[in-house]
């Protein structure tokens, strides 16, 4: 890059930054003005921890409900949970967690109806009861293990694409691969109820419980840490009656990404330093609107 000393710099004529002209400078040319226009860290965002430990509560809770629907899967494998146990488990929270989204005045989207929801949930679960013999003998002919392998695949790849910033409705991506999951490892049960019971826990717990949450983040602060908290709670609890080191591990995940990733965020956001100056692209702030219409 060149400068007012370089050698062979003409002094008698000024330089200017245009390119539509011939000047008899070197293309690289530049002046000492160059770098007065230097601006460090425009536009950073500054986060606070617990404004981002909120955040990364959402994050926690997917991870929380996968160990929480692996464990109810592994006990009704071991026939040690029966799926009427389950299903009415299922229901009791259906409908308190439905009545409490409807307490917390969720919008209704093109005028939709408690009885549109009603007969939605009928025709799921109508669907899902007269398919789950079919399911059950869907992967009949693949090996165990490459259907832990392919469940295993499809709920990490559900952890990395899900919408955390907007969980409400959950991305399709994320929802198709933790759905194409259970079916995977509901197909590994004894019988087709037990299929169907738990493929109605998958969308309970990757499907609503996510909108429900998102609901509480929004309308009820106060509440959304004592959820997360729970849920939290519950799925370390039962991972620890299957497997104690499990359940150590679960935990300081959890509070890996609740409380020690904010904290570095927020540490090293102190060693932030992007520079803008003249080299960066050109902006056009003036209004075209005229020239649209």
């Amino acid at each position: 890059m060149g400068a007012d000393s370089g050698p062979g710099a003409p002094s008698a004529v000024p330089w200017r930054k245009v390119l539509y002209e011939r000047q008899p400078f070197p293309d690289n040319y530049v002046d000492r003005r160059f770098l007065e226009e230097l601006r460090r860290n425009v536009r950073v965002r500054h986060y606070r921890y617990w404004g981002v430990v909120r955040e990364a509560g959402l994050v926690a809770q997917q991870l929380s409900c996968v160990a929480a629907f692996l464990t109810l899967w592994w006990y009704m494998d071991q026939s040690q949970l029966s799926p009427s146990t389950l299903l009415m488990a299922g229901l009791l929270f259906a409908l308190l967690g439905y009545g409490l989204y409807e307490a917390l005045g969720a919008s209704r989207g093109g005028g939709r109806t408690r009885l549109a929801d009603l007969q939605s949930a009928a025709i799921f679960l109508a669907f899902t009861f007269g398919f789950s013999p079919v399911l059950k003998t869907l992967t009949e002919s693949v090996s165990t293990d490459t259907v832990y392998a392919m469940s295993a695949m499809m709920l990490l790849a559900h952890l990395v694409s899900f919408p955390y910033a907007q969980p409400s409705p959950p991305g399709s991506l994320s929802l198709n691969a933790a759905l194409f999951a259970s079916v995977c490892l509901a197909s590994r049960l004894p019988g087709a109820l037990h299929t169907f019971a738990m493929l109605t826990c998958a969308l309970l717990v990757f499907a609503l419980w996510p909108c429900l949450l998102h609901r509480l983040r929004d309308r009820a602060p106060w509440g959304f840490p004592w959820a997360a908290a729970l849920v939290s709670l519950g799925s370390v609890a039962g991972l620890a009656s299957l497997s104690p080191g499990g359940a150590l591990l679960l935990a300081v995940a959890l509070l890996t990404l609740t409380l020690l990733c904010p904290l570095l965020l927020v540490r090293l956001q102190r060693h932030k330093d992007n520079i803008h100056g003249p080299w960066d692209e050109a902006e056009i702030h003036e209004d075209l609107s005229h020239f649209l219409q």
